[in-house]
């Protein structure tokens, strides 16, 4: 597993995000780990996130723990496909959302701790597709398929 969460790489101008942002006081702070060949991240979420489905997680907060957990999926291959290492002291390599397809496999229980995997399809260029899987136990909840689409670097003036 990656000793530092792929979020921690951000620099503080990037780490305002309300599902992963370490600086947003309010937000989630979703923290995603390459761990071999997939990224997990592990979140339980609150019983204030109840949806439709009595003692269930509403539908947007699976949605955002995709996408939240999707783009730093795509920022860790980058760095893997690279030899680099996540918070190497470069110019860190950040992701956005372009797509963002979720299936609603059944009701994702409250109270227990949410799994989230992310599996790389590919990656061409500044594009990265990435397979997601979210679990609750051995209860597979949603699925989801996401492109990210790698930010340029700044260029130096």
């Amino acid at each position: 597993m990656s000793a530092q969460a792929i979020q921690d790489s951000y620099p503080p101008a990037f780490a305002h995000c309300y599902g992963c942002g370490a600086n947003n006081q309010h937000g989630h702070h979703l923290k995603s780990y390459l761990v071999g060949n997939e990224t997990v991240a592990r979140f339980t979420p609150d019983l204030k996130y109840s949806g439709g489905v009595p003692d269930h997680v509403y539908g947007g907060m699976i949605a955002s723990l995709l996408d939240c957990h999707g783009t730093a999926s795509a920022a860790a291959y980058a760095y893997q496909k690279e030899g680099r290492q996540i918070g190497d002291g470069r110019e860190p390599v950040r992701f956005v959302t372009a797509s963002l397809k979720v299936d609603f496999k059944r009701p994702t229980p409250l109270g227990v701790e949410l799994v989230v995997r992310g599996m790389l399809r590919s990656l061409d260029g500044r594009k990265a597709w990435i397979d997601l899987v979210l679990t609750a136990g051995e209860l597979t909840c949603a699925t989801g398929e996401m492109l990210a689409i790698r930010l340029p670097e700044p260029v130096d003036a």
